[in-house]
């Protein structure tokens, strides 16, 4: 990743396919490579080399602009720190990126949103209002609205206890099947990966395990 005497091999090697529809844990300690993994395939960085193709996009080929044009609407990414805007309500925070990717009555689809994830009262509440439980539903909202194809996880309950973590992650993995979004998920929990249906085991950039391989 990167380039001229910034580069920084992080990853080495990795030879993954992932199939539509499938809950996929990416499982390893801290810096096993598995957050850059994630920026990898979902346009966020650019490898140095090899190649990579997401839902059905030549990522290799594409500038930052093709990469941002090709996550829109098709790549949901629920991060670990929330990321809401804080100047917008939850509705706002939802409706927004929806509007961006070209969603019709973006507002009235991010109330449905937020309905889904038990959210309809709160939908004027800003984030410093919400509890940390709360405003990663809004962040499962807003990722799932669009109808990704693709949907990436980087600790999605790092910041929260294990009660609200343990309602989160059955919010998230519903929100999947009712979307049918193939699931990547960063944790160096195993048993929160256990939950996928499928375990990628990173360890100093590279692949040493997947449970997808026969």
């Amino acid at each position: 990743m990167g380039k001229g005497p910034a580069r920084v091999e992080i990853l080495r090697g990795i030879d993954l396919t992932v199939r539509r529809g499938e809950s996929v844990a990416l499982l390893g300690p801290s810096g096993s490579g598995k957050s850059s993994l994630m920026a990898v395939l979902s346009g966020l960085e650019r490898a140095s080399g090899g190649a990579i193709h997401v839902a059905g996009e030549d990522f290799g080929a594409l500038d930052e602009d093709g990469l941002a044009l090709a996550r829109r609407g098709r790549i949901g990414i629920v991060l670990q720190a929330f990321h809401l805007l804080p100047t917008m309500t939850a509705l706002e925070n939802v409706a927004v990126p929806l509007e961006l990717a070209g969603v019709p009555h973006a507002f009235d689809r991010a109330r449905v949103e937020l309905e889904a994830v038990g959210l309809s009262h709160r939908t004027s509440h800003y984030p410093a209002q919400l509890s940390g439980g709360e405003q990663q539903r809004v962040a499962i909202a807003r990722a799932t609205g669009p109808a990704p194809a693709l949907l990436f996880a980087d600790e999605p309950t790092g910041n929260l206890d294990a009660a609200t973590g343990e309602g989160v992650m059955d919010l998230l993995f519903a929100r999947q099947r009712d979307t049918g979004a193939t699931l990547v998920m960063i944790t160096h929990d195993a048993a929160l990966a256990e939950r996928c249906g499928r375990i990628v085991t990173l360890r100093d950039g590279r692949i040493v395990s997947d449970t997808g391989v026969a």
